[in-house]
């Protein structure tokens, strides 16, 4: 697959000290070993490091574990072969949301060596947020016992559409204190690797087909349906990005023409009636706290009848807005994820039947609908993919 998001690259700052001169040229050998292995000669070519700094940082990493060698014969003469080792190199995935941060730390065999979740403020700033995910990041690091030199870089999903022209979270993100900032570029220089960013629900996408049960399906769509609704879309193989990258916004497909206003500025968007926002909002009434995604799984799973109800209206309206996009893209599977995966086959029964009638016949009882397999974990784990694709690393 190609077309992967933009990374930016911090500027060459000046390394101040031989350890941090050390540490950046470890940096740039283990992202040409993670293109596969390579001689020390072959590694002075392609960093343009000399033979005496390649020698000296491989038998860092020799000694450290991140590395392995083997002798080998190279245009007749004796040379060392040198490898990563599986936790060698570490890609980080972190997800962004409306009130959490999930950080997970990935090896190249698509392990998870660590992962962990906080809960954010509501209406967070972007620099409380990434301080957090650093905060985190370190924290897994530390406990884990890596060096964050093995950190190769870092996929990064945003609730919200990318300007991939600028690298700027747009207008509509659910993140709203973050829109018209330069997320590329300020995470880059805070957390000081490469750096991928892309929307959440493109990153759900990508983990299906790489962390999923859906790895030989070459047009996907994932639906996340939380705070927000929106779509990420696997086309002939690969992400779908459009003109300027903000696609997938089936969230802000009309559904009723004198609904509710929107965020959007539209009226009776999808995500006024099916999101869990509206859902929490009409569920709590009567409640002594407004009630959390996690509590309607396990009032629907108890047979609540509102919540019931609620959740099948959201649902066949979740549906007709699929049968649009299906008509259109004719996917093969439709992976519904986010907070309510839990619910199962009473989020799925009514979409199937709202796909269904609005769905031409043959692309209604043709397209697989499925909900994710790997929970609240997907954006996390898409964005650590992210960065393995950049590195040309395919899941064996």
């Amino acid at each position: 697959m190609s077309a992967t998001p933009r990374s930016t690259r911090s500027k060459q700052q000046n390394p101040g000290s031989q350890s941090a001169l050390r540490q950046l040229n470890q940096q740039r050998i283990i992202e040409t070993l993670m293109g596969g292995p390579a001689t020390q000669a072959e590694l002075a070519r392609q960093t343009g490091l000399s033979t005496a700094t390649v020698s000296n940082i491989v038998k860092i990493m020799l000694d450290s574990g991140l590395a392995s060698a083997e002798p080998i014969t190279s245009s007749g003469r004796r040379a060392l072969n040198v490898r990563l080792n599986s936790n060698g190199a570490v890609a980080v995935g972190i997800d962004f949301g409306r009130r959490h941060l999930r950080v997970v730390l990935a090896s190249l065999s698509y392990h998870v060596i660590a992962e962990e979740s906080v809960m954010l403020p509501l209406g967070h700033q972007a620099e409380e947020g990434i301080r957090a995910a650093v905060a985190l990041l370190d924290k897994l690091l530390r406990e884990s016992g890596i060096e964050r030199s093995a950190v190769v870089g870092a996929g990064v999903g945003i609730p919200g559409p990318i300007d991939r022209r600028t690298g700027t979270v747009a207008q509509g993100a659910i993140l709203p204190e973050w829109v018209g900032i330069n997320i590329l570029q300020y995470l880059e220089e805070t957390l000081q690797i490469p750096v991928f960013v892309d929307n959440d629900a493109n990153l759900g996408a990508w983990s299906e087909v790489t962390w999923g049960q859906h790895s030989g399906v070459s047009n996907l769509m994932f639906l996340k349906i939380g705070s927000g609704i929106g779509a990420g879309l696997i086309l002939n193989g690969a992400p779908y990005y459009g003109n300027v990258g903000i696609t997938g916004e089936i969230g802000h497909a009309t559904i009723h023409e004198q609904g509710l206003v929107c965020r959007c500025g539209n009226r009776g968007c999808l995500e006024t009636i099916a999101s869990t926002t509206t859902m929490i909002e009409l569920l709590s009434r009567g409640e002594d706290r407004p009630l959390t995604p996690a509590d309607i799984v396990k009032k629907a799973l108890n047979r609540d009848p509102a919540t019931l109800r609620v959740v099948d209206d959201a649902g066949l309206s979740v549906g007709r807005a699929l049968g649009n996009v299906a008509n259109l893209i004719n996917p093969e599977v439709i992976v519904v994820g986010g907070p309510l995966a839990g619910l199962g086959d009473i989020l799925l029964d009514p979409i199937k039947r709202g796909l269904v009638r609005h769905a031409v016949p043959v692309i209604g009882e043709t397209t697989t609908l499925a909900m994710s397999s790997l929970g609240d974990r997907a954006e996390a784990l898409g964005a650590a993919a992210l960065v393995f694709q950049h590195a040309g690393i395919r899941k064996t």
